[in-house]
């Protein structure tokens, strides 16, 4: 055994080789020393952890279309105004994206998937913007305002297992969880594109290393230290911490660059005079003109914004901005970056987009973006904001870009139970079959249900009560139910509980009402995305939850028939922590806690006496309803998604190489839903908690049937939908 290169030759002594066949034989693994005797490794540096891996995922999934905002909102007083239809299309060119889900997914499918297309026919991704989780002890739960109380809502289950993945086994699973990212990441910059990572003390060594190793270390640009304002507390062994870094790095050798410039300093300024009209000024020595030059302030663009930056302070806890997300950062800080690495008109994302500041600066500055979060509050708290950053921009007169609201949703099933194409017609389906039963087995697993073992209708059964899951890629609708409803008569069984990921809407609460007349008690259950992750499905940490239903009602205008506003009459929530009995016992004397238990919000407070009492703050079923938006004509706009021609063995994608690139053809397909068009909508935002509970008007173009969609978002930022149907004269 040796190792040859151009400089030495290596032979392995005899005992060398005894210990490499003896870890051999036994599975053991190898001395980090062997890895340079024995292999070809010119990397003089590297970042090694426990589970290092080059590969990264390479899954293309379509994106699910939730939602599309062209409009923010239809104004009254421009429709009494002009007594028209003030709905207005984006015509044309790059839509901006607002994407739920796994941004490991995400990255994947944007990098091989049909959107990439769309990406590089709008110039292409020029900078990215990170602030990843790197705080071991990060809280990652939200204060919700409601009642005049404070609600500590915990992160949902799917945060819960992305962030327990990443801190859980220490600094390796924080390392190869953004490695992975930024390999792809890189793959999707554009080759005059950059990369700004923010971080920590607690990281920032270590994402210096990536970045070296993904990029090059030739490609890096700045170290930069963000020095904020901050209470200095007095630390026993070290300077108090004080600011945070972000390092960037560029793709390519020539990158978009801007130098930016700040206000001169007081003491700067005090060594300018001013002349006889009050300009500031100062002689200059110009040795090249052999003599001296006045030089006007006026006339200099300012002060070279360095590598240190401390003119940026943290949000202002009173701030207008203030989305209350705990690692929000200020708008001014995005603004400089972006300013910097890219042009008017280019396009920005951010993959960790927590509360939508880079969107919401990204738009200001007429830039395109894409941003991501894995968390539905941050991205119900992005769309807010940017729809709040619409209305300022419309307000003013500029231009803004549309945006949709995108997630992998309904796919992540598809790919589950996706088989391979190669098998036989029998194969095929015989494959189809046993993955579904897999499926339904661990659904039930999830429910705590007992399986039942007879193939007839009915799939397992509950404490005393009957338990079916609906069909896995299909909505459940009234046949199904009415199916569920003769089962149960047949059985003389009179308590049902149907298990789906979706249910046909404005399905409740009127077929539930039915069965009840037939002596039939049916509970609908949610499934939830956590039911993917077999450990939380083995831990027993999966919860499913009622459906949530609304009510609303056309109302027609007196005098124009074709006019129509939609209330809001009612809104239903069922949602549970569990946790009423032990906070009660475990709180202090003196103090109180919010919690949620079946539906409602209640306030358990801890008297000096021990005494402790328990006050619902959700009285109205307003109190649960944080956001809601209308759709006038819902059916208007079919879901149309580019998916691969071919699949391959389990799932992986063939294409043709072309170029030494992969690539695949696509298809449209339309899904059978529509996209939710969100034309008028109302909600609470920190400096105004109101809620209006009457849309705007809206004027139909001609007599006819129309189908309204009516969206309500909860407090927790669940979303539920329902149809109303709409006619005209």
């Amino acid at each position: 055994m040796s190792r040859n290169n151009d400089s030495e030759r290596y032979e392995l002594s005899d005992a060398e080789k005894r210990d490499l066949v003896k870890l051999i034989n036994e599975g053991k693994p190898l001395p980090e020393k062997y890895r340079f005797l024995l292999f070809e490794d010119k990397r003089e540096v590297e970042l090694v952890w426990n589970g290092k891996s080059r590969e990264v995922t390479n899954v293309i999934l379509p994106f699910q279309t939730l939602e599309h905002i062209d409009e923010p909102r239809k104004e009254k007083h421009e429709e009494e105004e002009l007594a028209l239809d003030m709905g207005g299309r984006q015509a044309g060119g790059w839509t901006n994206k607002l994407i739920w889900g796994d941004n490991k997914l995400i990255l994947s499918s944007l990098k091989s998937g049909a959107l990439r297309q769309q990406i590089e026919d709008a110039g292409g991704l020029k900078l990215i913007y990170i602030d990843p989780p790197f705080d071991v002890g990060a809280d990652f739960s939200m204060d919700i305002e409601i009642g005049g109380e404070t609600f500590h809502k915990e992160p949902n289950l799917l945060e819960q297992i992305a962030y327990r993945d990443t801190w859980g086994r220490g600094a390796d699973s924080f390392i190869s969880m953004i490695y992975e990212r930024l390999i792809l990441m890189r793959d999707l910059l554009s080759n005059d594109g950059s990369i700004y990572v923010h971080c920590d003390w607690r990281v920032n060594s270590y994402i210096r290393n990536l970045l070296d190793e993904v990029f090059g270390a030739d490609k890096f640009l700045n170290d930069i230290v963000w020095s904020y304002f901050a209470f200095k507390r007095k630390t026993a062994k070290k300077f108090p911490q004080k600011h945070d870094t972000i390092i960037s790095f560029r793709k390519g050798e020539q990158h978009i660059w801007h130098t930016q410039f700040k206000p001169h300093s007081e003491e700067y300024l005090k060594r300018w005079k001013k002349d006889a009209n009050g300009r500031l000024y100062r002689d200059d020595v110009n040795p090249t003109a052999g003599g001296k030059r006045i030089i006007y302030l006026d006339e200099v663009e300012g002060d070279i914004v360095d590598s240190t930056w401390i003119d940026i302070p943290p949000v202002n806890p009173m701030g207008a901005e203030r989305a209350d997300y705990p690692t929000q950062k200020p708008e001014t800080l995005l603004h400089r970056i972006i300013q910097a690495g890219t042009n008017p008109g280019d396009m920005v994302a951010d993959f960790f987009c927590g509360s939508g500041t880079t969107a919401a600066v990204a738009e200001k500055l007429g830039r395109k973006w894409i941003a991501t979060d894995l968390g539905k509050f941050g991205i119900h708290t992005t769309r807010k904001r940017l729809i709040g950053v619409q209305r300022e921009l419309k307000a003013a007169g500029k231009s803004f870009r549309a945006f949709e609201v995108l997630n992998l949703g309904r796919y992540e099933r598809q790919a589950y139970l996706n088989v391979s194409n190669r098998l036989s017609a029998k194969k095929k389906a015989d494959a189809l079959a046993k993955k579904e039963r897999d499926f339904r087995e661990l659904i039930l697993r999830a429910y705590r249900a007992e399986p039942l073992d007879n193939g007839g209708f009915f799939h397992g059964k509950n404490a005393g009560r009957l338990v079916v899951v609906g069909p896995i890629n299909l909505p459940v609708g009234r046949l199904f139910v009415e199916e569920v409803i003769t089962e149960c008569r047949k059985r003389r069984a009179s308590r049902a509980d149907i298990l789906a990921f979706e249910f046909e809407m404005g399905l409740f609460p009127a077929v539930l009402e039915e069965a009840k007349q037939k002596g039939i008690d049916i509970a609908p259950k949610m499934i939830p995305p956590e039911v993917f992750d077999k450990r939380a499905v083995e831990k027993g940490q999966v919860r499913f939850h009622d459906v949530s239903y609304i009510e609303a009602a056309p109302r027609y205008d007196k005098k124009d028939k074709r006019r129509v506003t939609i209330e809001l009459t009612d809104f239903s929530v069922y949602y549970t922590q569990g946790l009423v009995d032990s906070v009660a016992a475990e709180l202090k004397e003196g103090k109180s806690e919010v919690v949620c238990e079946a539906g409602k919000l209640i306030k358990i407070a801890k008297d000096k006496k021990g005494v402790v009492t328990r006050e619902v703050l959700t009285k109205k079923w307003t109190d649960w309803v944080d956001y809601w938006a209308v759709d006038f004509d819902y059916e208007s706009r079919k879901e149309i998604v580019k998916m691969p021609k071919t699949m391959g063995v389990e799932g992986e994608l063939p294409g043709t190489v072309v170029a030494g690139e992969e690539f695949i053809e696509f298809e449209e397909r339309w899904t059978g839903a529509y996209i939710f068009e969100n034309e008028w909508q109302s909600f609470r935002t920190r400096q105004d908690r109101d809620l209006e509970l009457t849309s705007a008007a809206h004027a139909y173009p001609k007599p006819g049937r129309y189908t309204v969609a009516v969206k309500v978002i909860d407090i927790f930022g669940n979303d539920t939908m329902t149809l109303v149907p709409v006619t005209v004269s």
